[in-house]
């Protein structure tokens, strides 16, 4: 049983140094010193008779051998963490565990402070790092440089784990101090002032676009940025008006001079789930993060 212990420790780190493409940041990841990490290493290498991993300016990159024996080795892992239950147990509050979740900008806003303020209480050695959703999310998942995926994101429904998280819809943003809109924002409105736009990956903007052409209704773009932070103020100091997902528009509420209303069309609401892989789907420390997010999310207290 040792025997298999010391075996799949040298295999995660492996598996870590790949994902991470670093030595230290694979100890930290494992719980580990960085020196253990490099003896595994060293251990690897005399095994395969190969260098498995080379020191480039990009961080540890694998030899054409280390490539090849990227699945393998994960299949290993697996199936020797099921037969020695090597994974059955994750204790939130003695753990020591980076995860990784890719995520939009709003879902950092939403969520980000309730869930470090439950991790700091529940689980203090848990780390958490952001990713930006982009085309690279899904591959990322399937490697396991990433744990979690949050959004919008119709192209993973595929080949992936998936829960609903909430319903999501739009509302409108115009300063406070706007000449023209008065209490209610009209369609007219809408139609005649200047917007600002945010196209982000993991948002359901395409579903505005495909509704505004389908209805045939005409936004002004004067103003096109990649993400939501900072369109607030965006609002506040020009004319403009942005149409925001109304998770965010209640996070800004009473937060800036501007004020919030419906949009003035029917619009679909969407669903924000969370994604993950399969080969995760089963491990404890990924299942605990999941149901933590979902509970924050819906506004219960995590278990």
């Amino acid at each position: 049983m040792a025997v298999q212990t010391l075996e799949i420790r040298l295999l995660n780190v492996f598996d870590e140094i790949y994902k991470t493409r670093s030595v230290t940041r694979a100890a930290d990841n494992l719980g580990l010193g960085q020196p253990a990490v490099s003896i595994a290493l060293a251990k690897l290498r005399e095994h395969f008779g190969d260098p498995l991993f080379v020191r480039t300016s990009a961080g540890m990159e694998p030899t054409p051998l280390g490539e090849e024996l990227v699945r393998p080795v994960r299949a290993a892992i697996d199936a020797l963490g099921a037969a020695f239950g090597y994974r059955n147990a994750f204790e939130p509050a003695t753990a020591e565990r980076t995860f990784r979740i890719c995520m939009t900008d709003i879902s950092q806003l939403v969520l980000l402070p309730s869930l470090w303020a439950h991790l700091r209480e529940a689980a203090p050695g848990v780390r958490i790092d952001i990713a930006h959703l982009s085309a690279e999310t899904a591959r990322q998942l399937e490697s396991g440089e990433a744990d979690l995926a949050l959004g919008f994101m119709p192209q993973l429904e595929a080949g992936f784990y998936q829960q609903s998280l909430f319903r999501q819809n739009y509302v409108c943003l115009a300063s406070m101090d706007h000449p023209r809109i008065g209490e209610v924002l009209t369609l007219a409105d809408f139609e005649r002032e200047e917007h600002a736009v945010v196209s982000s990956s993991g948002t359901g903007h395409l579903i505005v676009d495909k509704e505004l052409a389908r209805q045939g209704i005409n936004r002004r773009v004067a103003l096109r940025v990649p993400n939501f932070l900072g369109v607030s103020f965006v609002v506040e100091h020009t004319d403009m008006l942005v149409t925001i997902p109304l998770r965010l528009g209640q996070v800004l509420a009473g937060r800036g001079r501007f004020r919030i209303f419906p949009v003035p069309f029917e619009l679909p609401d969407y669903a924000v789930k969370q994604h993950w892989h399969e080969r995760y789907h089963h491990d404890p420390g990924n299942r605990w993060l999941r149901g933590v997010i979902s509970a924050l999310l819906a506004g219960l207290p995590p278990a």
